[in-house]
Order: structure tokens, then sequence, then C-alpha cells
């Protein structure tokens, strides 16, 4: 089988495409590039996902590692050549299960190909199950090494003979094994142990019913000489019994007399008291006559404070109002004029050079026009021309400067006095010395007003606390005559509402007195049993006591009792523990059965110990004829990649890998080997096992996934080398994230792919 073409919409591809050659082919990409996601697309391509794979702690299942980074569904196709015809696989969504649809045709066609089902697809065109792949041409990432695998070992084991590949040692090793287990593993666990333990317990069962039925007996013997014992007890304490009934219908006779005098008194009391509110109320009601007189002192504090509050609120109001500089204005706006002003004043108030010095300009400009003169008269042909003195042009030249220079300082002097009365004006209107008390005057404002306003918040929430106590003094009172004129009509003021509270709490407490008396007498009555002949109108006359102490009978017969029950318990118990372990005939038949099991399991146990044994004899042979096959095969890859520094190698019933040096004494294992020599020993194994456990009419591509990272530069050339050899038979694909390769392959004519 050979892939053409590959376009999967799988992890981070998208909609990618990738072309291997017909031999060998280096796929070069940095890492996170989708290297090991297109082997990872192959494998399920051709074997689909794991059923069994599940989300788990440090694991994520395949089919959720792999949902494509940009939202699209999980979908790809596979071309590839099988049995001389191209054949182009397809998976994809299927409703809500991603890749659960599947088909397969032939590429020029478009005809389904027949029995290529997305379930046995890779087993069919690979000739091998998913477990031989991934140990033999499906090298991941890091997953160079051998796990034990039943599937691997049967294709093994088919180099030594002709048979069909249906199942391997190790398997029916197992299956003898569990066979074998089943019957004992060792004293506690097993079919025989289980027997054993039943014997046992049947033995035991069978004894624990002789000794259980001797015991019931002595039990009813003891219990038939206590009942006569209870029987003369009980008659005597009949006797006690009646002489204390003829004491208790006298009591009750007192108890009945003691009620009915109660019931008369709460009848009598219940015509004044029934019309009054609950006890719970009238004292709520002192509660809020307590509260009331509260309200009242603080009703004559709030008018005593209301006065005085006014008075502070309409001085602070007319100070407000009645300010010089800002009288009636708002803070903000008495703030905002100052900062205005005071900028103003800042400004007006500002040191600038006085203008009397500017008549350092013209002065200067004539001293500079006379030097000017004087050498340009005595140094041209000026005063050749001329016999006017050189200082003459200066007539001309300084009255229009002085003139303009005395102009301009004229007006700046002008401009100057001008600012400072307009300044002196500014601070006079605020009675300020300079601009920065100007703010001040505002702040002082600001608390005025502040103060004004504190003053008349103050005023209002007196007036409003006012009204509220007397809106609460008007409904107290109302609700406390309402509650008095239920049982007292006649009362109108608050004196008269606490003196008709306290005369119906006087009258609530002795009809509550009275009624409790009354079931207290109930309660005594109906705790005292009413006399035998009370139906007749009788009363028992006393009798004499009896002899004998009531409470020492009661106790002896209380003993007699308990030990009566004890017994019964014991008796019951012993009973219903002979009826729970059944019938000793069936017991006895159990036992012989389970002695005729036993010798049959340890029969079989037995057998499957020689079969076993001779299970393993056959396997020692079988492995003399295939291991060698795979040693030396194993041992030629192994000395290729090395350079010839090992020259051997094998591998044991674990799938473990060692390794011999040329001229060395023994094997090493993989342990013992640097990491780098180790990938190379099992990539050596892996290589073996293509040559000789996998199909060769349809030769399997082999796919490499970064496998030359450990390895040095010398042994990365020697294995091209070889993976080269192998391309000339089967196709080959090397996924690599280093340039060493690919410069290394530069002169030789093979497919290179740069993702």
């Amino acid at each position: 089988m050979k892939i053409l073409e590959m376009t999967a919409t799988f992890g981070n591809l998208n909609r990618a495409t990738l072309r291997p050659g017909e031999g060998f082919t280096l796929v070069s990409a940095p890492n996170e590039s989708g290297k090991s996601t297109w082997a990872a697309f192959l494998r399920a391509m051709l074997y689909g996902f794991p059923a069994r794979d599940r989300d788990k702690e440090g694991h994520l299942a395949e089919k959720n590692r792999y949902q494509p980074w940009s939202g699209a569904p999980m979908e790809g196709s596979l071309t590839l050549t099988w049995q001389g015809r191209d054949i182009t696989l397809y998976r994809g969504p299927k409703g809500n299960t991603p890749w659960g649809a599947f088909s397969a045709v032939y590429t020029a066609t478009g005809e389904a190909v027949p029995g290529l089902t997305g379930e046995n697809c890779g087993e069919t065109l690979l000739e091998i199950s998913r477990e031989v792949f991934e140990r033999t041409a499906f090298v991941g990432q890091g997953e160079g090494s051998l796990s034990p695998s039943a599937d691997l070992e049967k294709r093994v084991a088919a180099l030594a003979t002709t048979g069909e590949e249906e199942v391997s040692f190790s398997q029916v090793e197992r299956r003898l094994l569990d066979w074998r287990n089943r019957r004992k593993v060792n004293v506690k666990v097993g079919l025989i142990p289980q027997l054993e333990g039943e014997l046992r317990e049947t033995q035991e069962t069978i004894s624990r019913q002789g000794a259980l039925l001797e015991q019931i007996q002595t039990l009813t013997s003891e219990k038939e000489a206590l009942e006569v014992q209870k029987a003369g007890l009980e008659s005597r304490l009949q006797a006690h019994d009646n002489a204390r009934s003829a004491q208790m219908s006298q009591r009750w006779a007192q108890a009945q007399a003691d009620y009915d005098e109660a019931l008369e008194k709460v009848e009598s009391l219940r015509k004044t008291a029934g019309r009054l509110p609950p006890a719970e109320e009238l004292r709520q009601a002192q509660g809020d006559l307590s509260y009331l007189r509260t309200l009242n002192a603080q009703l004559k504090q709030a008018d005593k404070a209301l006065p005085r509050a006014k008075e502070k609120a309409e001085t602070a109001r007319k100070a407000v109002k009645e300010d010089p500089y800002f009288g009636g204005l708002e803070p903000t706006q008495a703030t905002a004029q100052a900062q205005k002003d005071h900028g103003e004043g800042e400004d007006l108030a500002k040191k600038r050079p006085h203008p009397l010095l500017l008549l350092l300009v013209p002065t200067a400009v004539s001293v500079g026009l006379a030097i000017y003169m004087y050498f340009s008269y005595y140094s041209s042909s000026w005063s050749v021309l001329t016999s006017l003195p050189w200082w003459f042009n200066l007539i001309f030249w300084l009255p229009p400067v002085w003139i303009v220079s005395l102009v301009v300082i004229l007006l700046l002097l002008f401009l100057r006095r001008r600012k400072k009365k307009k300044l002196s004006s500014l601070l006079s209107r605020y009675g300020v010395q300079n601009a920065e008390d100007i703010l001040a005057r505002a702040t002082e404002y600001a608390q005025k007003a502040t103060g004004a306003q504190e003053a008349g918040q103050e005023l209002q929430a007196l007036v409003t606390e006012r009204d509220k106590l007397y809106d609460q003094q008007s409904e107290l009172t109302v609700q406390l005559l309402d509650l008095v004129h239920t049982f007292a009509p006649e009362v109108t003021t608050v004196d008269g509402v606490t003196a008709a509270i306290s005369r119906a709490l006087q009258q609530g407490e002795a009809y509550r007195m009275a009624e409790n008396s009354l079931k207290n007498a109930e309660k005594l009555l109906s705790a005292l049993p009413a006399p035998r002949s009370t139906a007749a109108g009788t009363i028992p006359v006393p009798v004499s006591a009896p002899e004998g102490d009531p409470e020492q009978l009661s106790a002896q017969l209380a003993s007699l009792t308990a030990q009566l029950s004890q017994i019964s318990q014991q008796a019951a118990r012993l009973q219903g523990e002979l009826h729970s372990l059944g019938d000793p005939a069936e017991w006895e038949a159990k036992h012989s059965a389970l002695t005729e099991a036993l010798e049959l399991r340890r029969g079989e146990y037995d057998a499957l110990s020689h079969a076993l044994e001779s299970l393993k004899n056959a396997d020692s042979l079988l492995r003399e004829k295939f291991s060698p096959a795979v040693n030396e095969r194993s041992g030629h890859y192994l000395a290729l990649l090395t350079g010839g520094k090992y020259s051997k190698a094998s591998l044991t019933r674990q799938f473990q890998a060692l390794a011999q040096e040329e001229g060395g004494t023994a094997p090493r294992s993989d342990l013992s080997l640097s990491g780098g020599t180790t990938q190379q020993l099992y990539l050596a194994v892996r290589l073996a096992m293509c040559d000789l456990a996998l199909p060769g009419e349809e030769p399997c591509p082999i796919l490499l996934d970064d496998v030359l990272d450990p390895f040095d530069d010398k042994r990365a050339r020697l294995a091209l080398s070889c993976l080269l050899d192998v391309a000339k038979s089967r196709q080959v694909l090397l996924f690599t994230c280093h340039s060493r390769e690919k410069e290394m392959l530069k002169d030789v004519p093979v497919t290179v792919i740069n993702l």
C-alpha cells in the first residue's frame, strides 16, 4: 500500500494537504506546525478512534484532542494505491458523532470498495491490527520503545509455524492461569478454598444444631419452674391492690369536692373578667403609657428649644444677606467672583520696569549716532566735500528720536497710574490691603452661608421632630382610650386610663389564678383512678392490709418476670437460630455433595498445573525457532544504525530489547544504554518486525515522527542511509523539526516537503 495524498481538517490543520513520494519522504517543519497531527491523522483515517478512549485526569481522548482549532467539523480524506488501484477514503462527522461518517471509493470511478468499512479499514488494507501497526510501522513522537502485545506475539509466532494467527502463548497461558486461579490462587482465594470453607461451615453448622437443641430443652425446664413462683406472687399482690383501691376512692372523693369549689369560683369571676383584653395587651398598654409620658417630656423640651433655633437661623440668614462684599450671593457664586477679582488684582499688582528707564534708549541711540558720524566724517571723503562739522547731522536725527521716546514714556506712565488707581479701587471695595485677602473674604462669606444653612436645617429638623412627637402623642392617646373603652367606657383622661388598666390587670390576675386552681384540681382528679363502685354511687370501705411488703413483692415479681422474659428471649433466639440453620438432613446431604465437589476441583487443579508446564515447554521450543530470526534481523539493523558498534540485538518475552557490542561478552539492557542508543535499538527492532511480521505483497508504509532527534550527526546520517534502503521496498515518511536531515539529503533524489 502506498499513500498518494492526505487532506485534513484535524487539530491545527485546516484543509491542509500532504503528498508524500513513492519511496522516502522527508517532512520538515518547526514545532507546533502539525507533524505529529499528520501522523495521528493517518492512524485515525486507517483505524478510526479507539472506542474506549475517554477523557481522564492527565489524558485527553483523541476525538477531543484533535478537534479542529478553526471550529470547522473534523474531516479528512486519504488517497492511496492498494492492489493496483487508487482508493480514496473519507471520514467526517455524522450527526453529533465526530468521525462517524466513512466512505471508501475507487478514485477513478467513484464506486464503493466492496467489504471496506470504517471498522475494518486498517486491518483490511494493512492486514495488521492497530496494536501491531502502533508497535511496528507507526513510531509516534517519543514512542520508540515496545510494550507487550498479544497481537504482535501472534504475528511473530507465525514466523515459526504455518498455523493460523488466532492465539498467542501469553493468551493461552493467561487463560490456563485464570482457570487454575479460579480453582485455587492461595489458601484464601479460589474454588477449592471456597469449597473447603463451605465444608468447614457445614460441619460447624451440624455441630451447632446439636448444641442448640440441648440448650433449648434446659431453658424450657427453667421456665416452667419460674412460672409457678410467679403465680403465687401475683395472688398476694392482688390482695394488696384491693386494700389500696379503697384508700384511693376516699382521695378521689375529696379531689372531686375541691374541683367543684374551684369551678364555682371561676364561673363567678368570668362575668367581670370575660370582657377584659389579654394580659399581654394590657401590659403593652402600660408600656405605652410610660412612653406617652416620655413623649410629653420631649414635647416640652422641643417647645423650649424652638424659639432659640428660630432666632439663631434668622440671625445667620440676616448676616449672609447683609454681607458688605457678597450679600445675597450663593457661596459658589461668591467664590467665583472672588477668584475673578483676585486674578485681576494679581495682574494689576504685578511689578513692571519703570517707564523712565526707557530714557536709556534715546540716550544710547544718540551716543551711537554721534560715534558713527564722528568716525564716518574722518574716515571718508565727506569731510572734503563739505565744510560742515561732523555733529551737524545730529541736529536732524536726535530730535525725532527723543520726541518719540518721550511720547512712549508719557503713555506708559499714564497706563501705570491708571492700573494703580484701578487696583486701589478693587482693594478698597473689599477693604483689603492685597489681592490675596479677597479670597479670605470669600472664605468668610462661605462659612457664614454654611452656618446659615445649617441653622436653617436645624430649625427645620426641630420643627419636624416636634410635629412627629405631637402626632405620636395624639395617636397613642387615641389607641389607649380605644382599648380602655372596651371595658371602661367612662374613662376620658390619661390618668383614668392608668387606673382602669391597673384594675383590669388585677381582675385578670385573679381570674387566671382561679383558672390555675381549677386546672390543678382537674389534673389531680383525672390523675386519681375512679372508684370501682362509682357507677352504683357507693365507695368501698377500707380493709386491713394483707401480710407482706407490696414493694418487696413487686420487686420479686419484677425479678421473676425479667428472668422469664430473658429465658423466653434466649429460647426464642436459640429456636430462631436453629430454624435459620435449616433442616439437619439437608445439611448432611450438602456435606456429602461438597466432599465430592472438592475432590473434583482438586483433580482439575492438578490437571491444569500439568497443562501449564507442558505449554511452557512447547513455547520454549517454539521460541527457539522464531527468536533467532527476529534477533538476527534486529542485529543487522542495529549494526547499520550504530556504525557497527553494536552488532547483536534480542527481544525478551516482555518485549524488552537487549544490545551487545561487537566483541562484547554479554548483552546489555536498554536501561543501561544512553538515550540515543536506546532509541536506535528499538528502531532496529521495529524495522526487523516490519520485515518479518508485516505482509510483503502490499508493504505497509512506515511513519517515523522525530525519531532521529536523540541521534548525533554521525548516527543520524547512518539512520538516513538505513531508511533509504528500507524505502526501496516500502514507503517511508520521516517527520523532523530540524534542518540537518534536509541538508544531509540535499544530493539524494528523495521527496522533501516543507510545512
